[in-house]
């Protein structure tokens, strides 16, 4: 079922010679666009009235992501699956062959784990925390997608890759949820850093000031 599905996309990719380009530089790159979202993520959510919860949810989906991919180095090694273009032949392979283990794939960790702290965040940190947290999804999801398209992973480790690093999010901020945040809390209130964690005027104040 994965090398038939694979090989399905294998062939939109021989048929679409037009998007090679643009999926390429995705495949590789596209995971780089999630740092830039999380900043946003933060800059928002600290404008917020309650801003030390989800300034702790962004802290923690960048710890996250890292914790996630390093986790995932061990998955990797002990399942030990080679790549598709290694053990399939007549492929379309637009990116550079490596010898790493392919399930489950860094790209759709790091995605997925992102993707899903933009979601704390944005489950405290108001309208336009939702809206990049949507924007991450679809990201994601083309991230996915893409790394299967240029042919270096199955769409199990692509799958796998993004529930692993989304449970990785999740999970992690049910633990260091109250932590975090009592830390966020403490920092805020030091003057010099207080920048980091709020503007002392909420986003809405300009409305009823």
């Amino acid at each position: 079922m994965d090398s038939r599905l694979y090989r399905d996309i294998n062939q939109l990719a021989v048929h679409t010679p037009w998007a090679h380009s643009f999926m390429k530089a995705f495949a590789v790159y596209g995971v780089g666009l999630f740092a830039m979202l999380v900043i946003a993520a933060w800059w928002y959510a600290r404008r917020s009235a309650e801003p030390c919860r989800p300034v702790a949810a962004s802290l923690w989906t960048a710890i996250a992501v890292v914790a996630a991919v390093g986790v995932n180095q061990v998955i990797g090694r002990a399942v030990h699956r080679g790549r598709p273009y290694a053990t399939l032949h007549g492929v379309e392979v637009l990116v550079s062959r490596t010898h790493d283990f392919s399930f489950p794939s860094d790209h759709a960790v790091t995605a997925g784990a992102a993707a899903a702290g933009l979601w704390v965040i944005a489950h405290y940190g108001g309208r336009a925390t939702r809206r990049i947290a949507v924007t991450g999804t679809v990201l994601a999801l083309l991230v996915g997608f893409s790394r299967v398209y240029v042919g270096a992973h199955y769409p199990g480790d692509v799958v796998a890759g993004l529930l692993f690093g989304a449970a990785v999010t999740t999970l992690g901020w049910l633990l260091v949820n109250r932590p975090l945040t009592t830390l966020v809390e403490s920092v805020s209130r030091r003057p010099g850093l207080r920048l980091l964690i709020a503007t002392g005027r909420p986003a809405n104040s300009a409305a009823t000031s």
